[in-house]
């Protein structure tokens, strides 16, 4: 079978598709024959080596697929030969592994899905089961009505915006260009603001009437993180997942205490809490994987590659142009 590995951590240039025996499930195992696999930034820091939950050299840097079963081990019912079914790392013992033709899992590590549930939409799901978490288990004292999502093009950013909209609540985004505010705007989003041009705290008071927000989820970081304080309304909160950028250097306290008035919160969020939860982490994407089989939701995939051209796929994830989910197919 062909399947993505990397020796070394490193560029593009890393990343090597080889040939390997088809594995065959022991005890409590389940065969995964691939359809669509899904391209992600922890990926792309697995082949850098730079995860922090990196798997051990050679890796396989792979953390979504979705196919079929197409083999069963010992102690598994042989009813589930033929399922649907999901695969996210998330739900293994280290991350990668999945960009195979064939993969071998714990059988209760996969999420069967019903038969009308199409592959390359399920392999998108990580980016809405982040959502879900960021929308709905971060503690927000009141249910939030509204939302700035600042990226709304991105990964994250167009599942934020879908899930939003399906919990009614109204949706501001920040995009930095024409094709990025088409694109969010056709994906649901009510408002955009061109953060590049425009004050984006100043257009979140203008579009809510002086009001404010209830929730700010911020992906970015950076000394703009801050200011972001000023977009919240009563029990509002600002909530900071996968950033990268440096800290701010603004003084957050001081943020707080100017807008004391409408009782701020603040929370870092990473996905990583759930590591050591499997129920709720599971129970996430069962919510999605529903909201995708009831047509409540329709991840959007901008480039559909072939496994070999899996340089290509990181390539484009690295350049952050892609509106959409990237993925790859055998």
């Amino acid at each position: 079978m062909k399947a993505v590995q990397i020796a070394r951590p490193g560029g593009i240039d890393a990343l090597e598709v080889v040939d390997l025996p088809i594995p065959v499930p022991g005890p409590g195992e389940v065969q995964i024959r691939a359809e669509a696999f899904g391209v992600s930034t922890p990926d792309v820091l697995i082949r850098r080596g730079v995860y922090k939950w990196m798997p051990p050299l050679p890796a396989n840097p792979g953390n979504d697929v979705a196919g079929r079963i197409s083999a069963v081990g010992p102690g598994v019912d042989a009813p589930m030969v033929g399922a649907k079914v999901l695969l996210s790392a998330r739900d293994l013992a280290q991350r990668g592994g999945c960009h195979a033709e064939y993969v071998i899992v714990p059988a209760q590590a996969v999420h069967v899905l019903d038969e009308e549930v199409d592959l390359e939409a399920a392999v998108c799901l990580s980016n809405y089961q982040v959502a879900q978490a960021l929308l709905q288990e971060c503690g927000h004292p009141r249910a939030p009505k509204s939302v700035l999502v600042i990226g709304a093009a991105g990964g994250v950013g167009t599942a934020l915006v879908q899930l939003a909209r399906r919990a009614g609540m109204t949706v501001i985004g920040t995009v930095s260009s024409d094709d990025k505010a088409a694109f969010a705007r056709a994906n649901g989003a009510d408002h955009l603001i061109f953060y590049r041009r425009e004050n984006v705290v100043a257009r979140v008071r203008e579009l809510t009437g002086g009001q404010g927000v209830g929730l700010v989820l911020d992906h970015a970081g950076g000394d703009g993180f801050v200011d972001l304080v000023g977009a919240l309304g009563n029990w509002g909160t600002l909530v900071s997942y996968n950033a990268f950028a440096p800290l701010p250097e603004p003084n957050l306290v001081a943020a707080l205490r100017e807008h004391m008035a409408v009782c701020p919160a603040v929370r870092s969020f990473s996905f990583h809490l759930y590591d050591h939860d499997t129920a709720a982490r599971r129970a996430l994407m069962r919510e999605v994987i529903t909201a995708l089989a009831r047509g409540e939701i329709r991840p959007v995939i901008s480039a559909k590659l072939k496994l070999a051209e899996v340089r290509r796929a990181h390539e484009l994830l690295e350049q952050g142009a892609a509106l959409g989910k990237i993925i790859m197919v055998p």
